[in-house]
């Protein structure tokens, strides 16, 4: 605002300079959906490493193929993943709860999510309590109790909850365990009035194990046949169930876009750029990873489409050679869809869980991690396929392709996974599902829509400040500015094909693309246009002889 003078003298006045630096987004940010042993149920969760991914979900296991896929994401070079664990309750006759359950000291607690991990937990109490902070919470000393949680499964964790208690006030335990436990909830609903003030006691497995414990270090060769059946007898009482197999509509259910569940949880999650769907059904006939519903594979890319991300599609289980390949590309994947793209064939790797005994698994966390590798190291403008893009722990594939048979998966949009000599194996393809030759796409290629995803959704954010701004010509110089700079500066990458930065791209808002009826209805329009780089697929030498000096 203007100042206004009132007396003689100097003024100062800060003008705004009118730029409004546009920042790239994350290129790279890889969400995974699938089966898990442990960790909150329809709720996304940002990982950095997959020593995160061990703590909150369990780590390796042999009903969820997605843990493999997290593990061969970081092994590859990933950076951030978005994990969303479901789980299908079991149904069948007899089958043990979804959460564990048991109660100490008087509290009836379970365990913060499903699934049999919940075994593993230990509680007991004690009183040994603060009377000072009893007077501040306004109840009596022996109104408050602690309790311990501790998980002892592998990398469990121990949880401790001082000055508790069952009365309504600010330490009720109930309330307490809900905003700062990860181990454990109170069970059912709170109970109107005050349960029993709990004495010092252990929970039933603890008390069996110590029995265990005291019975030989008294007399190792004694007959501990009763303590260990005690101790068995307790632990089955903390048995719950891992669920069973994934089916499509836990991904997309009725109403889950209402409700954010499956595939839609996503919604609380700021950005992804990659989505991997590993099989969620168990094994095929032969053992191998079994295959996602096409029916999903649709919905996920729509919702890819959506939120400007690259769906990864995995090879199916019967692609077993090229022709089935051909035939499987041919009879479609679920989606044909410049976000979306294929890899073959499967991996082979040693399954650590089954003493390192060789098995196939699905290669979309691989390929996702080869991309953040190669984000960082060139760009997203760069294929993530060529020599560079080596598969990391990867010792062969399931199909062995020659360069005949790479030529006629690729022309179908088919991106082939390769093994070379000494160079080891690779990503030797980069098409989207729209880059069959036939179909003569613009975004043929990866990169190029990688890239152009990365552009529109870096302006998407970065133009925000122009809504309800006066629409005339000084706010359309303001967004050629700023919107040139961003682009001025990939051009500076090497992102653009071009010499000079008109020959790269191209900033136009004015009165030619926003007239005045766009401006009577409150529209700016904006056009950017830029040349993409694409990959060099097909290098073709010439070499020809060329005779002696001949003397005329």
């Amino acid at each position: 605002m203007p100042v206004t003078p009132t007396y003689p003298g100097v003024y100062i006045e800060e003008i705004p300079s009118g730029v409004r630096t546009i920042t790239g987004v994350a290129t790279s940010i890889t969400a995974f959906i699938g089966r898990a042993r442990r960790g909150p149920v329809n709720e996304a969760k940002i990982i950095n490493s997959f020593g995160d991914y061990e703590r909150l979900f369990g780590g390796l296991d042999l009903d969820s193929s997605m843990s493999y896929a997290v593990r061969d994401f970081y092994l590859n070079g990933g950076s951030q993943a978005v994990i969303v664990r479901l789980y299908h309750t079991d149904t069948s006759e007899g089958a043990a709860p979804a959460k564990t359950s048991f109660a100490v000291g008087g509290a009836a607690l379970e365990a913060a999510y499903e699934g049999a991990w919940g075994a593993y937990l230990r509680a007991e109490v004690d009183l040994e309590t603060s009377a000072e902070v009893a007077a501040g919470l306004g109840l009596d000393q022996a109104d408050l109790f602690n309790l311990t949680v501790r998980d002892v499964g592998p990398g469990g964790d121990t949880e401790t909850f001082l000055n508790l208690s069952f009365k309504n006030s600010l330490r009720r335990v109930d309330k307490v365990l809900e905003s700062s436990s990860s181990l454990v909830r109170w069970d059912g609903v709170y109970p109107e009035g005050s349960p029993p003030t709990p004495a010092a006691e252990k929970d039933a497995v603890t008390l069996a194990e110590e029995a265990l414990k005291a019975a030989l270090e008294a007399d190792p060769d004694a007959d501990t046949s009763a303590e260990e059946a005690a101790l068995q007898a307790a632990k089955l009482t903390l048995v719950a169930s891992n669920g069973s197999s994934l089916d499509v509509n836990d991904f997309t259910g009725p109403g889950f876009e209402t409700t954010k569940q499956g595939l839609y949880a996503l919604e609380d999650v700021d950005l992804f750029n990659l989505l991997c769907l590993p099989p969620y059904s168990g094994v095929d006939a032969a053992g191998n990873p079994a295959d996602i519903d096409k029916s999903l594979v649709a919905k996920a890319n729509a919702y890819c489409e959506k939120r400007r991300a690259l769906l990864l599609v995995d090879a199916r289980s019967d692609w077993t050679d090229k022709d089935s390949a051909k035939q499987g590309i041919t009879a479609g994947v679920g989606a044909v869809s410049k976000n979306a793209a294929v890899f073959f064939p499967r991996l082979k790797q040693p399954n650590p869980l089954r003493d390192n005994q060789v098995e196939a698994f699905v290669p979309c966390g691989a390929v996702a991690g080869i991309m953040s590798r190669t984000d960082t190291q060139r760009g997203v403008w760069k294929a993530p396929a060529g020599i560079e893009a080596t598969l990391r722990g990867v010792p062969e594939l399931t199909v062995k392709l020659t360069d005949a048979e790479n030529g006629e998966l690729n022309p179908l949009g088919v991106n082939c996974l390769r093994s070379f000599p000494v160079i080891g194996r690779v990503v030797w393809g980069s098409r989207t599902l729209r880059g069959a030759d036939i179909l003569a796409d613009d975004y043929k290629y990866i990169p190029v829509r990688r890239l152009a995803l990365f552009i529109e959704e870096s302006l998407f954010r970065g133009t925000q400040w122009v809504v309800f701004e006066p629409n005339d010509e000084p706010l359309w110089a303001q967004i050629r500015l700023n919107i040139g700079a961003f682009m001025h500066n990939l051009f500076r990458q090497g992102a653009f094909q071009g010499t000079t930065p008109s020959q790269a791209y191209f900033v136009k808002c004015d009165k030619e693309t926003t007239t005045q009826n766009d401006i009577d209805r409150g529209i700016v329009n904006i056009v950017v246009g830029f040349a993409p780089l694409k990959p060099a697929e097909f290098v073709i030498i010439k070499i020809q002889q060329i005779a002696g000096e001949l003397e005329v």
